[in-house]
């Protein structure tokens, strides 16, 4: 059975490049494939791809907002960043929307194709400079900001499945408790992180959670 793969990206000559090596491969099925961020949000849950390829740079609504928007409603899909940015925030404002992989364009033909059957096996590919980054951001972090450590068990399942991106009834029902005790751990876990939001937690769980 095929891979379905879609594609995000409103640059037409790279959209036009991954079409033809999608459509080249014998493993993989060309779901479709969107030069608006907007209508992919519209139309992909209806695909139901097992991997999107999304750029980051587009008009109206980046690619890391439209991942954000589309994991919780595509659980089982799989989320490729392909990208010219190599910056950490970039890298981590992905990772903490739902994506489970980030390559660079201009990653080669094979690699690409690698990269789409790692993801699918369960891997998260990265390019190699993007890989180190991140393995040297994360061991920068343990030492630094030890502040994932002072959540208690519970805190800590409830961020997790926040970085699941599980909403607060989803939340409440995987652990059983009830909504407002969730809101209560999730203020808790803001008070102890020192942070103001859903993604800012979800950012430092992500930096400092081998």
């Amino acid at each position: 059975m095929k891979t379905r793969i879609c594609i995000v990206d409103d640059d037409e000559p790279i959209r036009q490049i991954l079409i033809r090596v999608i459509k080249g491969s014998p493993d993989l099925e060309l779901a479709g494939h969107f030069e608006s961020s907007r209508l992919a949000v519209e139309s992909l849950p209806g695909l139901k791809p097992a991997v999107v390829l999304m750029d980051i740079n587009m008009p109206e609504l980046n690619g890391v907002e439209c991942v954000r928007r589309l994991k919780p409603l595509m659980p089982g899909t799989q989320f490729l960043m392909l990208t010219v940015y190599e910056d950490a925030d970039h890298i981590y404002a992905a990772l903490a929307a739902g994506a489970t992989g980030y390559l660079l364009k201009g990653t080669r033909r094979q690699d690409l194709l690698a990269a789409i059957g790692q993801i699918v096996s369960g891997g998260s590919p990265m390019s190699s400079g993007i890989a180190r980054k991140v393995v040297q951001h994360f061991a920068q972090a343990r030492q630094s900001q030890p502040d994932v450590e002072a959540l208690s068990p519970r805190e800590h399942s409830v961020l997790a499945l926040l970085t699941k991106g599980y909403m607060y009834k989803e939340i409440a029902d995987e652990l059983g408790v009830s909504v407002p005790t969730v809101d209560t751990y999730i203020r808790r876990i803001y008070e102890k992180l020192q942070v103001h939001s859903r993604s800012q937690a979800i950012v430092k769980f992500l930096k400092q959670t081998p």
